[in-house]
């Protein structure tokens, strides 16, 4: 089996990729910092030696090189199980005081990044008549919130899309799942000034994909919301 976690060296979707290595899947990764990659590929000869663990340097907001990397998965397997759009990056900011160009970037990198490898990786699960794909959303894709600006908005987006594909593929034996994570520990909260029992473990999440995957084909899990136990952070 195998699995497309972009993003994935760290936070969420580390924690994505984790735990479907250590179920038996073959993985297959992107992320932009070659070292983290590197220090990815040392750490899974050691702890997950039967796992074929494919790496891939791309900044997915380009489509040349999301489209260099599916091209890079589809030559070493020709077809893929499940396909995670984890990609994205979170920058607050009021919307009348964001800098400008602001609005591109969180497209960019939370929308067309998932766009543009769905696209390209589609065709094969389309030609197995199955596939899961996850789209890491956010509670920001469900409420709007002070500070959100155009990070919220982009994650409206992705949520759109992710809701598109699903009813575009329902039909064709290809289940699609929306992400909606609270706040959840990464490296994006580093110094943040909160007890660590205050924000969700990404392993949390990694559980919930994994469950949602596990269930028989005549099931999905549309959306799958995910708070911290004390609720949103203030």
């Amino acid at each position: 089996m195998h699995i497309v976690v972009s993003g994935a060296t760290k936070g969420i979707g580390r924690a994505i990729s984790d735990t479907f290595a250590s179920n038996g899947f073959n993985v297959a990764v992107c992320a932009r910092n070659k070292a983290d990659l590197r220090e990815m590929q040392e750490v899974y000869a050691r702890e997950f030696p039967a796992c074929q663990l494919l790496t891939f340097a791309a900044d997915l907001q380009n489509k040349e090189e999301a489209n260099a990397f599916a091209q890079a998965i589809l030559e070493q397997w020709g077809a893929i199980d499940i396909l995670v759009n984890n990609a994205g990056l979170f920058l607050p900011g009021a919307i009348h005081e964001e800098p400008e160009g602001r609005l591109e970037q969180m497209i960019q990198v939370n929308l067309y990044s998932a766009y543009y490898l769905s696209r390209a990786l589609l065709p094969s699960m389309l030609q197995k008549g199955k596939g899961h794909i996850f789209n890491m959303c956010s509670i920001a894709s469900l409420h709007a919130y002070p500070n959100g600006g155009s990070y919220s908005i982009a994650k409206f987006a992705l949520q759109g899309f992710s809701k598109n594909l699903r009813e575009e593929l329902k039909d064709k034996g290809i289940r699609v799942t929306s992400i909606h994570p609270g706040a959840t520990w990464s490296a994006s909260w580093a110094g943040a000034p909160f007890p660590e029992d205050r924000l969700m473990q990404a392993h949390d999440i990694a559980l919930a994909v994994w469950s949602a995957w596990s269930m028989s084909p005549s099931a999905v899990v549309e959306d799958i919301v995910i708070r911290p136990q004390l609720g949103d952070l203030s």
